[in-house]
């Protein structure tokens, strides 16, 4: 399902257009002279709910804002033209919902703001109890702000514990390959100094024997000394297995703190050549990328990161960039100056540039 029509389909989203369909139906009720004029406004207000609600993720803030503008003061004239249905107010509920997702404390400052006018053109249609009737809207858009603004903290809070949990995951995949080498490293160092040197003894005692002649001539002693060479030499086999080392598995670790991310997607390449086996640098290779994957995702509004990791000689090379777009200079915030200072902490350099189409490239370097 494309990303546009995911994000209309929020179940918020969804209540708001039934909401719209019945204020719809009541422009029935609406005089004759004016209800041409009021279908064009409740269209209008339409598409730019749609609009806002398809472009959740790519809106600039000033057209977010505009489009909102438009919202509340296509309402407000709907009531103005004609308030004898009743049901134009309830745009107002569904702008209060969609503000109180950015700012509640801001919703509420602007919700009063508008339910002044609100009252005022109530007054001014003849109202007997427009105050009432107000302050009854009020209570419909509190509810509805409230609503709007704990099922977008919730949501955050879900998207925050996702991404905690990668990280979790993620570091945990390294040190786990981490402790299985340390733990290879152990058995072979054991095999080594421990059985390799009584093999090598037992090795020594039956070259020993096989020079006195009362033992020269036994078949058995022969046996023995053919079996205790080749068992040291399978010991030696097996202790350099256990020392040879594929590195640590960043593939998995990478894919794992980018599994929960919806956007932007994560296409990794790893040479075949690639072994990284300090966890330091690997550990480094991973906040680069997920520092990458967050700045994509929030500034660049990319949808594919592209991440290379191949050797260079005696270093690691690391690529990545985004389909995104960069507004204006790149400007090295938080994140990117931490990203930097712990590449240098492990030895390494960064270089931040943007491609032909304007996107954010990272080049770092690391010692392998």
């Amino acid at each position: 399902m494309p990303q546009r029509l995911r994000n209309l389909l929020q179940p918020l989203n969804i209540a708001a257009l039934l909401t719209w369909a019945a204020v719809a139906l009541s422009m029935r009720f609406m005089s004759a002279d004016k209800v041409v004029f009021g279908w064009i406004l409740l269209v209008a207000w339409l598409l730019a709910f749609l609009v806002l609600g398809m472009e959740r993720d790519r809106r600039t803030p000033l057209a977010h804002w505009l489009l909102l503008g438009f919202e509340v003061v296509a309402a407000l004239v709907l009531v103005w033209l004609d308030p004898r249905p009743g049901t134009a107010q309830v745009l107002l509920v569904i702008w209060t919902a969609q503000l109180a997702t950015h700012s509640l404390r801001g919703a509420l400052i602007a919700v009063l703001a508008v339910d002044i006018v609100y009252y005022l053109l109530l007054r001014e249609a003849g109202f007997r109890s427009p105050l009432s009737i107000t302050v009854i809207n009020f209570g419909f858009q509190l509810f509805a702000a409230l609503c709007a603004y704990y099922a977008v903290s919730a949501e955050q809070a879900r998207d925050r514990l996702a991404l905690v949990n990668a990280d979790l995951l993620a570091t945990r995949a390294l040190l786990a390959d981490s402790a299985r080498d340390a733990e290879r490293l152990r058995v072979a160092r054991e095999l080594h100094d421990v059985a390799g040197h009584k093999l090598t003894a037992l090795t020594l005692n039956l070259r020993a024997l096989a020079s006195d002649p009362a033992f020269a001539d036994r078949h058995e002693l022969k046996v023995a000394q053919q079996m205790s060479s080749e068992l040291l030499g399978d010991l030696r086999g097996v202790v350099q297995a256990l020392r040879d080392s594929s590195g640590l598995d960043l593939g998995t670790a990478l894919r794992a703190l980018a599994a929960p991310m919806p956007r932007p997607a994560l296409q990794l390449t790893i040479g075949d050549d690639v072994q990284v086996n300090d966890p330091a640098v690997a550990e480094a290779v991973l906040r680069l990328v997920q520092e990458a994957l967050t700045n994509s995702a929030r500034h660049a509004e990319a949808d594919t990161v592209r991440v290379w990791l191949r050797r260079d000689g005696g270093r690691l090379s690391v690529k990545v960039e985004d389909d995104g777009v960069v507004r204006g200079t790149i400007r090295e915030g938080n994140g990117l100056s931490g990203m930097r200072e712990r590449l240098a902490a492990a030895g390494g350099t960064l270089a931040l540039s943007t491609t032909a189409r304007g996107a954010l490239r990272i080049d770092a370097s690391l010692p392998l």
